[in-house]
């Protein structure tokens, strides 16, 4: 028997009347690619990409290995050669797609010890239909399938690879086949990862995040006990009455997908804000994707945002998802919204509206599944009146607004959040500090923190680093908190904001305890309380 003479009459055996099918002596059954396109589907969405393909590859590998085995015992072949180059006209007579020799002169050796043109892939045609277009080639069953066979007839690990996938844009899936050995270290790993377990892999590697993150969470939870740092939110510091609004107003609107709009000065922690709202959104187990408006030209903000084709424009080399793509059944953070160009800002209107992106250089839409927070230290209303931003875009980003007082408003929040401080500078760095001395403490609340919290995170880490001892003293702080506070304050203070800075500096010293702060103050706990009403109410 020889590759060519094959045809399906002679493979294929089935009733009329149905029931049992054959294929090579084998039982078979039809099975429909729409069904084969929704269980991809459903792995990809389920599980990972990643996990799809290594189990589509393996389930190919095995029926590859199986078919090859059959098609020994079911014919007298002329030589070996001709039942390898079976696998390719099978390839035709299944139906998964049609094969075709790679051109070449009478005088040339092939680039591969196997190769060839596959046209009309199933594979291709239903990723394309239910994802669109790939970055990378999706023929996962038809590779393992030509691996399994090639491997059951030599006897050894033939890895077949695809070189060009329609799933990815080229004209024509083209297949290139290797002993595992001679492939490239890079394509020896990759493809030695389809060999395992896919779902137990993944379910290992999940269990080990776990476990790590469980560790983290206890080694946090003791550092936090041992310095008393009060954290009513996880992984914030807030306890000053504007801050916990805020945070509270972040938790409940986090359950919905209403589009958030963050206000407040730079550094004042509009990020982290941001990433409370995702962790506690059902979207917490998607991606958490940021980037900042003002940090690229108007041209490369389009691209980072939506993706491009390639060939786009000048180094688009290959095809390119955007963020919004990356951020698919997750949140996106756009920070510094008020610094996006005008003409920007009509396709983020539309991408916020339609849930759709179209990619720069193409001319088809690809749905995306989002939640948008963005942020701004502009005041976005004044610059829709003098026509600086979009009104359309301001009140669709603008469905809840969340203000942000900046760290001189919140004197409260000053040393819970330096100590918190600490503990991760000093994790960081390997630095053997765990507090603050009370000068350091009183410095650091009488500044004035015109730089927010990122200014106090970056003086922390600098004390820390600088410390000799086992806490941070003055002299290990920055000249510019320092030298102000010469005459018992920080310089142009009024005696009512040295007093305020005062009882809540001993306030913060005895952890929020308010009948021990008044103690110390020496003032009654009602005046305390009275005082504390007070500056919430007016805001000073």
């Amino acid at each position: 028997m020889r590759a060519d003479d094959l045809t399906l009459d002679a493979l294929f055996d089935a009733d009329p009347k149905g029931g049992i099918y054959r294929f090579a002596g084998e039982r078979a059954i039809l099975l429909d690619t729409a069904a084969l396109g929704l269980l991809r589907k459903e792995l990809i969405e389920t599980l990972s990409t990643s996990v799809a393909r290594g189990v589509l590859y393996r389930f190919g590998w095995a029926h590859g290995w199986r078919t090859a085995e059959a098609m020994r015992d079911a014919f007298e072949w002329e030589s070996p050669k001709e039942w390898i180059h079976a696998g390719g006209r099978l390839h035709r007579l299944k139906g998964l797609v049609t094969f075709r020799p790679v051109p070449r002169a009478p005088d040339e050796p092939p680039r591969h010890f196997s190769q060839a043109f596959w046209d009309e892939s199933y594979e291709a045609e239903q990723h394309l239909l239910h994802f669109g277009r790939s970055d990378e080639p999706v023929c996962w069953t038809l590779t393992g399938f030509a691996s399994g066979y090639l491997s059951a007839c030599h006897g050894r690990s033939i890895r077949v690879v695809e070189e060009e996938c329609v799933g990815k844009g080229d004209p024509a899936c083209r297949m290139a086949g290797e002993p595992e050995e001679e492939w490239d270290e890079a394509t020896r790993k990759a493809l030695s990862g389809l060999s395992e377990r896919c779902l137990e892999g993944e379910l290992g590697r999940v269990r080990d995040a776990l476990r790590a993150t469980e560790q983290k969470l206890k080694a946090r939870r003791s550092e936090l006990t041992r310095l008393k740092v009060e954290e009513p939110h996880p992984g914030v510091v807030a306890q000053s009455p504007g801050m916990r609004r805020a945070f509270d107003l972040a938790s409940r609107v986090a359950r919905v997908d209403s589009t958030i709009l963050l206000t407040g000065e730079s550094g004042s922690g509009k990020e982290v804000l941001a990433r409370v709202i995702h962790e506690r959104s059902p979207r917490a187990a998607g991606p958490f994707v940021a980037i900042n408006g003002a940090a690229l030209p108007e041209s490369l903000l389009e691209s980072e945002l939506f993706g491009h084709a390639r060939g786009a424009f000048s180094g688009a080399a290959s095809d390119r998802p955007g963020l919004f793509e990356a951020a698919n059944g997750g949140t996106l953070f756009l920070d510094e919204i008020g610094e996006v160009p005008l003409g920007l800002q009509a396709k983020l209107l539309r991408a916020l509206q339609e849930r759709e992106v179209r990619r720069v250089g193409e001319n088809r839409s690809r749905k995306v599944d989002v939640r948008v927070v963005a942020a701004t230290n502009r005041d976005l209303g004044k610059d829709v009146e003098t026509g600086h931003f979009r009104r359309d875009l301001y009140y669709r980003l603008r469905v809840i607004e969340i203000p942000i007082p900046p760290l001189r408003e919140r004197p409260e929040d000053v040393l819970p959040l330096a100590r918190a401080l600490l503990l991760d500078a000093a994790r960081r760095t390997g630095a053997k500090v765990a507090g603050f001395t009370p000068e350091a403490a009183r410095l650091l609340q009488r500044h004035r923190w015109p730089g927010n919290v990122r200014e106090l995170a970056n003086a922390v880490e600098r004390a820390a680093v600088l410390a000799d001892g086992a806490r941070v003293g003055a002299e290990d702080l920055p000249d510019e908190i320092v030298r102000p506070a010469r005459g018992g304050g920080a310089e142009g203070e009024t005696l009512a904001e040295v007093e305020k800075a005062h009882v809540l500096f001993v306030l913060g010293e005895e952890e929020g305890h308010r009948e021990k702060a008044a103690r110390r103050l020496g003032i009654g706990v009602a005046t305390l309380y009275r005082k504390l009403k007070e500056w919430d109410e007016s805001g000073r």
